[in-house]
């Protein structure tokens, strides 16, 4: 099995994205902070980017294993009404 690494870069207009460390290809994601956040955290910016890439990772691991648990126990009620994220 490959192994791919990715990194986090700060981009030239500010933003801060995940990437492949060879860098082919466009961002897996990019994270924009405004004015007033940049403000704020000044130096910590790389730090908060990774650690909102690590929750989302994270997030998405519990996810796929819910996901895994639900398809091999019931069938996906797909008429069960919209799904709201706070």
């Amino acid at each position: 099995m490959d192994t791919v690494l990715f990194e986090i870069v700060e981009l030239a207009n500010g933003d801060v994205a995940l990437q492949r460390a060879e860098g082919k290809g466009e961002p897996l994601l990019t994270i924009h902070f405004s004015e007033e956040s940049n403000f704020y955290l000044q130096d910590a910016k790389i730090e908060v980017a990774r650690a909102m890439v690590q929750a989302g990772l994270e997030a998405a691991s519990e996810i796929a294993e819910a996901n895994k648990a639900d398809d091999s126990n019931e069938e996906v009620d797909v008429d069960s009404g919209p799904v709201q994220i706070h």
